[in-house]
């Protein structure tokens, strides 16, 4: 019994020392992500970057989405799967094997078209949401410029 306990101190030193890095890591993460969020990131930077740092400003303020090209490659990996998979049915039901080929691939097609739909949603309500505003912006310098000539 004094054997298995010569080293122990009596607590377990690495599940305690992951916890404490966690909780220092969720700090850590909270601060920085606030103070990037207002420094770098804020909308008085909008315009400010060139190259990779608009690339990155234009991803973590989500100005361009990358799902829709994640969803493309995510479908035909799934849709690859679904078909081999398929095969692995033909020796103990055909109408399995059928099913799966078939089914599978046509909700899978469904439910990553319906997911498209949505982004294209998102995209379009952007798009008007910010012709709106050139519109309304560029009618108040005319009304401006209207009361300015009378």
């Amino acid at each position: 019994m004094l054997g298995n306990n010569l080293y122990s101190y009596g607590y377990n030193s690495s599940a305690n020392g992951a916890m404490i890095w966690m909780i220092i890591s969720l700090v850590l993460a909270i601060i920085g992500g606030i103070c990037l969020y207002f420094t770098v990131f804020g909308k008085a930077n909008e315009n400010k970057f060139t190259g990779f740092m608009k690339w990155l400003y234009d991803f973590v303020t989500f100005k361009k989405m990358m799902l829709e090209s994640l969803l493309r490659v995510l479908y035909i990996i799934i849709a690859i799967y679904i078909t081999l998979s398929s095969f692995a049915l033909i020796s103990t039901s055909f109408v399995g094997f059928l099913g799966m080929l078939i089914l599978g691939n046509l909700i899978a097609r469904i439910t990553f078209e319906f997911s498209l739909v949505l982004l294209t949603i998102c995209k379009n309500t952007t798009e008007i949401n910010s012709k709106m505003k050139a519109e309304v912006k560029a009618t108040k310098t005319k009304k401006e410029e209207t009361k300015e000539e009378k």
